[in-house]
């Protein structure tokens, strides 16, 4: 029998008694996730794109263009919202990934990065804790050297940890105000509360991640698959974030990560125009109505169950943010 590790599975843990968009997102979201690259130097087997054919049809956007970059971070700085650096590759491959990073901290966007660690070298460090950058989250899924290369297939376990041991010293010296967490995924093979015991007092938190199918992954590979949310409660996603691709182009939320569905162009429409419209608006209505099922994407998502409405990305940046604070206190 598969080994689960019960963490806030409780439906009244991730549920709310009443939902709506989040007075946060009322004029724009709070978070823009965005694809900035389609390459990767990993091969990870739980990767929805190493499964896929989906780089094949960005190979004439593999990298967001600057314009492109600018357009979304100006919006964004404009309301102090999130840019999530994500895609269907490893963000810091992008060639100007820290001069992009800096530039949407310079005109007031917040900046949080996932990053396999690889590529976390010290003069990239340097900068990004010199421009403070919110949060660094890394994708660790191991606890061990075997592990490691098994689940993250390409990449080096001792790259890994020295990278990491020197940016949280790097931080730590320099008081930057950047937040360090590192992710596993809950998935066959991988002893989870080994990673956890492992990560805890090295960086500011650990994440446990549900084991996701993006619609084609086997289910079977997760060692927790007990649900956030029951089947009535609406996505959370709708109401706090949206998802934009290296063209500019905006999905309706982060599992249709072959952006089938089309909202919106940045090079056309402003995010908030996007976030506001009749379109987005529609979406909500319907989830709120708990008529999600008349939404393709929604009807046949096998991922909405583990999100949750709070213990959330917000949450963890406040968890680490406590921890970040006692760890440099611990340096004086």
């Amino acid at each position: 029998m598969k080994k689960i590790k019960k963490m806030y599975t409780d439906f009244y843990v991730h549920t709310l008694n009443r939902y709506g968009i989040r007075k946060e997102a009322q004029e724009f979201p709070m978070m823009v996730v965005l694809s900035i690259t389609y390459v990767c130097n990993a091969k990870c087997p739980s990767c929805p794109y190493t499964n896929s054919e989906i780089r094949n049809s960005y190979e004439k956007a593999l990298y967001i263009r600057e314009d492109t970059f600018k357009i979304i971070a100006d919006q964004c700085g404009e309301y102090g919202a999130y840019i999530r650096f994500t895609g269907g590759g490893e963000p810091l491959i992008h060639p100007k990934a820290v001069e992009l990073a800096e530039y949407a901290k310079k005109v007031g966007a917040r900046v949080s990065i996932i990053t396999n660690g690889s590529l976390l070298d010290k003069e990239k460090s340097y900068r990004l804790l010199k421009a403070n950058v919110d949060m660094i989250e890394i994708s660790v899924d191991a606890a061990d050297k075997k592990t490691y290369e098994s689940v993250r297939k390409g990449l080096s376990w001792e790259i890994l940890l020295e990278n990491v041991a020197n940016f949280v010293k790097m931080r730590n010296e320099m008081k930057s105000s950047t937040k360090i967490i590192v992710s596993a995924i809950n998935q066959e093979g991988v002893d989870i509360d080994e990673v956890e015991k492992f990560w805890r007092d090295k960086v500011d938190h650990v994440q446990l991640r549900k084991y996701l199918t993006w619609g084609f992954l086997n289910p079977e590979k997760s060692q927790d698959p007990l649900p956030y949310l029951p089947d009535e409660a609406p996505c959370p996603w709708l109401f706090e974030r949206l998802n934009i691709d290296t063209y500019g182009n905006v999905s309706m939320c982060g599992y249709d990560i072959a952006f089938s569905t089309h909202l919106g162009n940045v090079h056309e429409k402003s995010i908030k125009e996007i976030w506001k419209g009749e379109e987005f608006q529609k979406l909500r209505k319907l989830h709120l109505e708990g008529r999600m099922n008349e939404i393709e994407l929604c009807r046949t998502c096998t991922d909405r169950k583990y999100r949750t409405w709070t213990y959330n990305f917000y949450k963890l940046v406040e968890i680490a943010e406590e921890n970040r604070k006692k760890k440099i206190e611990d340096q004086r």
